[in-house]
C-alpha cells in the first residue's frame, strides 16, 4: 500500500483499511488512520466495540465465518486488511491475499503468530533463536509426560489464545489436570494440543516494537523502539514501561533477535515480539504481527513522535519512519520514560462508569478509556500512563493511579482495585 499521496476519506480515491478486530488498540490504530486523511472500516464481533465507534464505517459479525469475512471484504475492497484478533478465519487471509487482496502483513505471517505451535516452531527453526525448552501434548497422559521431562515447575498453554487465557503455571504434578482442564476450556478455537514450556527464571520480560517498513530507496528495513519492559498476573499484562532496564549489549541483541523473528515472518508493519531476558541472554517466546497491548506505553512516550499504533500505520501506508542511527541499528527514541497500568473491571454490567479522575490524574499522568460497552469481573476497560525521568517512579505513579480508579455499572455499585495486590507501592 506504498503511497506517496493520500486523499481524504469518502471518496473514490481514498486509501481505505480495514480492521478485522476493534478493541482498544484496533481503535488507536484507527485514529492514526483518520489523522493521515485514511477511510477506515472496523469490524468485530460484538456491536459498539471501542473500534466501531470513531471509525468510518463499522460491520458486526463472525469473523470465523468465511462468509461473513469475504463479504464484507468484496463490499469494501480496502487497500489494507488489519487483523487484530485471534479469532479470525486464516484460511479467507490465503484466499484474500491470493485475489489481490493486500493482508498485514501477510496471511502467512498472521496464520503462523495466531497459533503457539506455528510461532515458535518460526522462531526456533526458521528464525534460529533461542527458545525455551517445549513439548506439545494432546491427552492428559501426554501432558504428564511432558511436565515430567521438562521439569517443574512449568508452564502450560493452549495452543491458540489469547490475554492469558488457557495458561496456567504448574508447580507440581497435582497441577496438571487443573491446567488441562484450563487449557481446554480457555483455548481460542480448537483446545486440543497445548504446548508445555520450560520455566526459565528471567531477569525480565521485554516486548520489542520491531518496525518493518520502506526506506526511501524502496527497500524493507526495521526499526526498534526502545525495548519495553512488563509484567502480567495471571498470563496477562499488567503494566508496561520504556525504557525497560538493560545493559546496552543486551539491547543489541533484543534488536538482532527481533529482527530475525520479523524477518522470518515477513511484511511490514509494527510487531509486538515477546521476548526473556536471563543472565545477558535473550530468549524468544512469541510475536504478534500487530501493535501489542504491553506497547500502549508509548501511547504517552511518543507522544511527540508516533505511538506503535502511529508507526504501524506508516509502515503499512509505505510513509516514513523516523529513526536515529545508534550502534548500526535504526532506533525509534522515547521522548521521556514512562510506566502504563491497566485499569481493571472489578464488576460484572453494562453501562460502566469510571470516578475519582481529579485525584487519580496528576501532573504527567493520562488516562485513556476503552469505551467497551459492558463489563466483566477482571476485564481491561481503560489503561493510565505515567511519565517521568526516572522509569522506576513512572511504574509508581502509574501504579497508584490506577488504583485510584473506581468503576460501577448499572447493575452494581461502585468499586475499586484497592484489594488488588500493588506490586511496586
Amino acid at each position: 500500500m506504498r503511497r506517496d499521496e493520500l486523499f481524504g476519506p469518502l471518496n473514490d480515491k481514498s486509501a481505505k483499511i480495514m480492521l478485522l478486530g476493534s478493541g482498544e488498540l484496533g481503535k488507536e490504530i484507527i485514529i492514526e488512520a483518520m489523522r493521515l486523511g485514511i477511510e477506515t472500516i472496523a469490524v468485530d464481533r460484538y456491536e459498539n466495540a471501542p473500534g466501531q465507534q470513531v471509525a468510518h464505517r463499522a460491520y458486526t459479525g463472525n469473523m470465523k465465518d468465511p462468509l461473513f469475512l469475504k463479504g464484507i471484504v468484496e463490499k469494501e475492497k480496502p487497500d489494507a486488511i488489519i487483523p487484530e484478533i485471534e479469532a479470525i478465519n486464516l484460511d479467507v487471509l490465503f484466499e484474500l491475499e491470493k485475489c489481490g487482496f493486500n493482508v498485514i502483513p501477510n496471511a502467512a505471517a498472521t496464520h503462523a503468530a495466531m497459533q503457539r505451535e506455528r510461532i515458535r516452531e518460526l522462531i526456533s527453526k526458521k528464525a534460529g533463536v533461542p527458545t525455551s525448552k517445549y513439548l506439545y501434548a494432546d491427552t492428559l497422559d501426554e501432558l504428564k509426560d511432558a511436565c515430567e521431562k521438562l521439569g517443574y515447575p512449568c508452564w502450560v498453554k493452549a495452543i491458540m489464545s489469547s490475554s492469558g487465557q488457557g495458561s496456567m503455571f504448574v508447580e507440581s504434578e497435582a497441577d496438571i489436570k487443573k491446567a488441562f482442564d484450563n487449557s481446554r476450556a480457555r483455548a481460542r478455537g480448537s483446545g486440543e494440543r497445548m504446548i508445555v514450556e520450560e520455566h526459565i527464571p528471567f531477569d525480565i520480560e521485554v516486548t520489542e516494537l520491531a518496525v518493518r517498513h520502506y526506506d526511501g530507496n524502496g527497500h524493507i528495513v526495521t526499526s526498534f523502539p526502545k525495548p519495553v519492559g512488563h509484567y502480567q498476573i495471571d498470563g496477562d499484562y499488567h503494566s508496561s514501561w520504556q525504557c525497560a532496564e538493560v545493559s546496552e549489549s543486551v539491547e543489541r541483541e533484543i534488536y538482532r533477535t527481533a529482527e530475525k523473528i520479523t524477518s522470518a515472518l515477513g511484511g511490514v508493519g509494527l510487531f509486538g515480539c515477546e521476548l526473556f531476558v536471563k543472565d545477558g541472554k535473550v530468549y524468544g517466546n512469541e510475536c504478534s504481527p500487530r501493535p501489542h497491548d504491553t506497547g500502549m506505553v508509548t501511547l504517552a512516550t511518543h507522544q511527540a513522535t508516533l505511538s506503535e499504533c502511529g508507526l504501524h500505520v506508516r509502515a503499512v501506508c509505505g510513509l516514513p519512519v523516523p529513526s536515529v542511527k545508534q550502534s548500526g541499528f535504526n532506533v525509534i527514541l522515547p521522548v521521556k520514560n514512562g510506566a502504563s497500568h491497566v485499569i481493571l473491571s472489578p464488576c460484572e454490567g453494562s453501562h460502566p462508569v469510571m470516578r475519582n479522575l481529579w485525584q487519580a490524574l496528576g501532573n504527567d499522568v493520562s488516562f485513556f478509556a476503552f469505551g467497551k460497552p459492558d463489563a466483566h469481573f477482571g476485564r481491561r476497560m481503560g489503561l493510565v500512563v505515567a511519565l517521568d525521568d526516572d522509569v522506576g517512579k513512572a511504574k509508581v505513579k502509574a501504579e497508584r493511579a490506577a488504583h485510584m480508579i473506581e468503576m460501577r455499572t448499572s447493575q452494581q455499585g461502585w468499586a475499586g482495585q484497592h484489594d488488588r495486590k500493588f506490586h511496586l507501592l
